[in-house]
């Protein structure tokens, strides 16, 4: 039973309403609102708790693409938390090909290196008991509809991996929505070796889908933003059964967290063509995601960044 959850992203869109949905089960008892900013986290915390009766909600300050945040996160906290939802994300801001000091791409460090290192960093000081869910998506075995090209890697190797993190892979063709794939594509098989390296825990990759009402398309060019946030995603893609609501992308977390027919070190996502409906173990689409050579490279190569 998962009584303690910690939320990244959590003061807005699939990250709030996870947080309201898990808050209405009368057995969370508390749930750590991980965010950047203390402000935007206060409303949402003051939002949630009226929203739901509850006071149960707790901020803790990190931003996900600095890792000296996560570690000082991690190094106050008090108690070690049930489940971890890594749903902080997004298309990188209005750099994403720009590199961290860390060495990857803003949108490989907003996405999946501070996770890493937040997963690491609980794991270290034992801090997290039973569950860590990474928030992948379609993009990542990709989507034809909406003109999601499928990772095409060459090898799969250590180095091809690293290529992909700190963008040298896409030189001067740079494209974050198709980028963003291939990081979620690695970050996926990162959570399928860290489920052979740590049999007590189990690590869950899932697509919230297709998700009306989100902000990981907000730092797009505006044009392109436009038409697929606001037109796309709320009148066509619904049409086509490519989108659904915030409250169906976040009840996928919740359950992904908390049924136990999910297993260990598996992607759940869409039935193959769709964004929605019923989420299915996606090695059955593409063998890649049950690879553990490519498992194992792609954890190898991200933590050579940390």
């Amino acid at each position: 039973m998962n009584t303690s959850i910690m939320i990244t992203g959590a003061n807005a869109g699939i990250g709030k309403e996870t947080a309201r949905q898990l808050a209405l089960d009368k057995n969370t008892e508390l749930i750590y609102l991980a965010c950047r900013n203390l402000e935007k986290a206060k409303a949402a915390q003051k939002e949630l708790t009226q929203a739901t009766g509850r006071d149960i909600f707790k901020i803790i300050i990190m931003d996900i693409s600095k890792l000296t945040t996560v570690k000082q996160a991690i190094s106050t906290l008090s108690e070690s938390i049930d489940a971890l939802i890594m749903n902080a994300g997004g298309t990188g801001g209005k750099t994403p090909e720009k590199l961290t000091k860390d060495g990857v791409t803003e949108i490989t460090a907003g996405n999946l290196l501070g996770h890493v290192v937040l997963v690491d960093e609980l794991i270290k000081h034992q801090k997290l008991n039973n569950v860590a869910l990474f928030a992948s998506s379609e993009a990542a075995r990709g989507v034809k509809q909406t003109g999601m090209k499928r990772p095409n890697l060459e090898s799969n190797s250590v180095e091809e991996f690293i290529s992909i993190f700190n963008g040298t892979k896409f030189k001067d063709n740079f494209d974050a929505m198709q980028v963003y794939g291939w990081i979620k594509y690695g970050g996926t098989l990162w959570m399928s070796s860290m489920a052979r390296k740590n049999p007590d825990i189990k690590f869950i990759s899932m697509s919230p889908g297709g998700t009306r009402g989100t902000q990981g398309m907000d730092d797009l060019p505006f044009v392109k933003r436009v038409l697929l946030k606001h037109i796309g995603m709320k009148l066509i893609m619904p049409l086509l059964g490519l989108s659904h609501s915030v409250q169906e992308g976040a009840k996928r977390f919740v359950e992904g967290i908390n049924n136990p027919e999910f297993e260990s070190g598996t992607f759940y996502a869409s039935k193959e063509n769709l964004l929605t409906g019923k989420v299915i173990n996606q090695s059955t689409i593409w063998e890649n995601f049950d690879n553990p050579s490519f498992q194992t490279n792609a954890d190898k190569a991200i933590h050579s960044f940390v």
